[in-house]
């Protein structure tokens, strides 16, 4: 009897000792995976462009000057109006000039009528010699005679010439075509090189401007290492360097330049050299003078492979991304980047076209830490879905 009890008593122990394990064991703790933002790398060309300050130049510029001196008697045109080339802008007293060219054509007369009389008197004494009725020296001073009439007429029609040239200079043209400024000397007022008031107005031809701007000596280098000249044309690239400028009011001109010119030196003053482009300017909105923001494509990288800059984590050994392996296994890797565009950085290695990035996320991974890999257009599409959905909810 007591056997049988003690038996019972054990087996209740046991019962109890059992029932008490599987209600109080540690229960296994399922591990919880990260869940990370990826993207698939892929390629594109990059534009690469450089911001400077430029100024706004005419591509011609010319200053109207009086030739000769005299008084400013009359002025042929509207300031600031357009004027073709070779048109009349003043007219400077003429009479004076007019009174050189009929006296130089008085003395050329005369020199003809005293070559024509020289060329007589040889014609009399070459016979009359060649009988001997005129000796060699009456032959000799006919000769010379005739000769100096000869160079004297040639004087004189020289004299003509310039003094005609003198007299057109009294009429004042323009030797290009484009706008005109405000008068610089007032009609009456003595004028010419010698009575210290020559300049009478400029004349800008701006239907093609040139913009002007420094680039550092770092941009030329890093435009060496890529093999691009600017300023010259290289057949075998696709593509060739262009400028885009900002107005004042912050609006981007619809035409572009493009760089024709780079200084061969640089300025040891401020370690830039210069540049130019050429842009039309059709509507004559860009004023010669003005200062304008230039926009400089330096370089186009083909096929680049590019990675958001958000995806990128920089310490003191360099750059690193994560990269996810097709078993969802991610890796720290470092890279080398190149210039930034925009919100991207351009690789220059360490990742290939194909493989796929941590976006978002990364700052909770371990380099070789398993993940639940979800992509971008997924999360923007479901979270679009709960806004229309809400949308519904409300209407």
């Amino acid at each position: 009897m007591k056997r049988k009890i003690l038996f019972i008593i054990l087996a209740i122990l046991v019962a109890s000792s059992v029932a008490l394990y599987f209600i109080f064991r540690t229960k296994p703790q399922i591990q919880m995976l990260p869940t990370v933002e990826v993207e698939e790398i892929t390629t594109e060309d990059i534009n690469i462009y450089g911001e400077y300050v430029g100024r706004i130049r005419a591509q011609q510029f010319v200053e109207i000057h009086a030739r000769v001196e005299g008084y400013l008697e009359s002025m042929t045109f509207k300031e600031g109006s357009f004027i073709n080339k070779g048109q009349t802008l003043f007219i400077i007293d003429p009479r004076l000039y007019k009174a050189h060219v009929d006296k130089a054509r008085a003395q050329l007369n005369k020199s003809k009528a005293q070559a024509k009389k020289a060329e007589r008197d040889l014609n009399r004494i070459r016979p009359l010699f060649e009988q001997n009725a005129a000796s060699q020296l009456d032959l000799d001073n006919a000769i010379a005679a005739y000769e100096t009439a000869v160079a004297e007429e040639a004087v004189s029609e020289a004299d003509l010439t310039q003094a005609e040239m003198t007299l057109g200079y009294t009429k004042v043209t323009s030797p290009i075509s484009g706008y005109i400024s405000e008068r610089v000397a007032d009609i009456g007022t003595l004028v010419g090189p010698s009575a210290g008031k020559s300049l009478l107005a400029t004349v800008v031809k701006s239907d093609t401007v040139r913009v002007d701007f420094s680039m550092t000596a770092l941009d030329y280098l890093n435009s060496k290492e890529r093999n691009v000249n600017l300023g010259a044309h290289d057949p075998s690239r696709k593509w060739d360097s262009y400028v885009t400028i900002t107005l004042a009011d912050g609006t981007i001109y619809p035409h572009k330049g493009i760089v024709d010119f780079a200084d061969p030196k640089v300025d040891p003053k401020t370690g830039t050299f210069s540049v130019r482009a050429e842009m039309a300017n059709p509507d004559h909105r860009l004023l010669p003078g003005e200062f304008t923001k230039v926009k400089v494509l330096l370089d186009v990288r083909e096929q680049a492979i590019t990675v958001p800059i958000k995806a990128m984590v920089i310490e003191k050994g360099g750059a690193y991304v994560f990269v996810m392996r097709p078993d969802s296994i991610v890796e720290k890797r470092f890279i080398e980047i190149g210039p930034e565009i925009d919100n991207k950085i351009v690789v220059e290695r360490g990742l290939a076209k194909g493989e796929c990035i941590v976006t978002e996320g990364y700052h909770k991974l371990n380099h070789g830490m398993k993940v639940i890999p979800t992509k971008a257009d997924a999360e923007e599409s479901k979270s679009a879905k709960k806004e229309e959905q809400k949308g519904d909810s409300n209407e």
